[in-house]
């Protein structure tokens, strides 16, 4: 990964993981340890879920360009709804606390799209690759 995604990751994935230590201590106080493993758990998920689709992302624009716009709206609903599916397969489960691992997949999932569109709207990427100057006769 070049080094612009690898900051734009982290810009991404630290906050996002600080929701879900909030997350896991008030889900700790409320719900007891089951609680804080549920929003631990749920932190987990959305990090990398959230953090694969952003690799992914980069890769298509790298090879595929065209695909972009088209991919990135997919591969969000993709997203989206597999956090769905996670939330609704682990409802009844005694693993965990379900709500508080929904209200923290939620969270973090909202924390990573905002800090993710910060981070790329702070990030200084150009759009067309500048021509090599010199030419070679």
């Amino acid at each position: 990964m070049p080094s612009n995604d690898v900051r734009i990751l982290a810009q991404a994935a630290v906050p996002t993981a600080a929701v879900g230590a909030i997350a896991a201590v008030v889900s700790g106080v409320v719900a007891g340890g089951k609680g804080a493993v549920g929003a631990a758990v749920a932190t987990v998920i959305v990090i990398l879920f959230m953090g694969l689709g952003l690799y992914i992302l980069q890769r298509t624009a790298k090879s595929l360009p065209h695909l972009f716009q088209a991919m990135g709206l997919m591969l969000y609903a993709a997203q989206i709804l597999l956090l769905f599916i996670f939330m609704a397969a682990f409802k009844n489960t005694t693993l965990f606390h379900p709500k508080a691992f929904a209200f923290t997949l939620v969270a973090g999932t909202l924390a990573w799209i905002a800090a993710q569109t910060r981070a790329h709207m702070k990030s200084k990427i150009l759009y067309v690759e500048p021509e090599k100057s010199g030419h070679s006769s």
